[in-house]
């Protein structure tokens, strides 16, 4: 699933083509990418028709376009979602197609269909103004609201795995399992410990972590292991080049040369070094 950066390039492409345009034509070709709209596929049809995009917005991997009416277009791009404008390089996957007022085609397109639109009410959390399903969750470390303190004092208190609550979104949104094994490397911990053992500075740190490393994955349009993910304009991104656990079993590490390791957590992979991020000990 594409995580905050992957999002953010995709949010940024938008912002910066569709905004002021109206919407002058809507197709769904697949049922199920609008299946979170409740009212169905010609109530989101006809709602969008006539409708002027004046913003977009994003909270950790969610996205959506801000309409005239004061309701927002949210999009989830799921596992293999992508928005694109322009042609269609493969029109199977093509899910929700609409035109806007400049001729521009705008198109989800997704292999998977496990993303989609819906459209929703705006309401107002913590001073910030977001769609109603995206209220639940919590600010993302490149959010400049984002609180470091407070979260650091949310982790010190829970008893689980630090890595389990870097990807509990309504914690701390955005990261997913490949920037969580990017910033637990960083910050030289291993994703078995428990948040509650960390100091506040250790907390702080791997918070700290998280945001540069996905700062910098934004500065390279994200991470794409294959054609899945890519930009409004067909593009792949290519921070995969820059990773220094995620992918990297059996490789040296790139900081004290020891052979990366993979194990299974919350079915998924977790990579790390075994001497730099040591396991946490089993209490007898």
């Amino acid at each position: 699933m594409p995580e905050l950066p992957e999002v953010e390039v995709v949010r940024r492409g938008l912002d910066a083509h569709v905004v002021d345009k109206a919407i002058t034509a809507v197709r769904v070709h697949h049922p199920r990418a609008v299946r979170r709209h409740e009212a169905g596929p010609a109530d989101l049809t006809a709602r969008l028709l006539g409708a002027r995009i004046v913003g977009t917005g994003r909270r950790g991997k969610y996205l959506w376009l801000t309409l005239d009416d004061g309701s927002a277009l949210v999009v989830h791009l799921g596992m293999s979602g992508q928005m694109l404008l322009g042609d269609v390089p493969n029109e199977n996957h093509l899910r929700i197609a609409a035109l806007l007022d400049d001729g521009t085609a705008l198109s989800f397109v997704d292999q998977r269909t496990f993303g989609g639109w819906m459209l929703a009410d705006i309401v107002t959390v913590d001073g910030s103004d977001v769609p109603a399903p995206v209220a639940h969750l919590a600010r993302d470390p490149l959010d400049p609201q984002f609180n470091r303190d407070s979260v650091v004092t949310v982790l010190r208190r829970k008893h689980s795995e630090i890595k389990r609550q870097l990807l509990d979104q309504t914690v701390v949104s955005g990261i997913g399992n490949i920037y969580a094994d990017e910033a637990l490397w960083r910050a030289r911990l291993h994703g078995g410990r428990l948040a509650s053992s960390l100091s506040r500075r250790q907390l702080g740190e791997l918070l700290d972590a998280s945001a540069t490393v996905m700062s910098e994955a934004l500065g390279q349009g994200g991470t794409s292991f294959d054609s899945l993910y890519v930009n409004v304009n067909g593009e792949s991104g290519y921070f995969e080049r820059s990773l220094d656990a995620y992918g990297r079993e059996g490789e040296p590490c790139r900081r004290c040369g020891a052979v990366m390791r993979r194990e299974k957590f919350m079915n998924r992979s977790s990579y790390y070094c075994p001497k730099c991020q040591p396991r946490p000990r089993v209490r007898r």
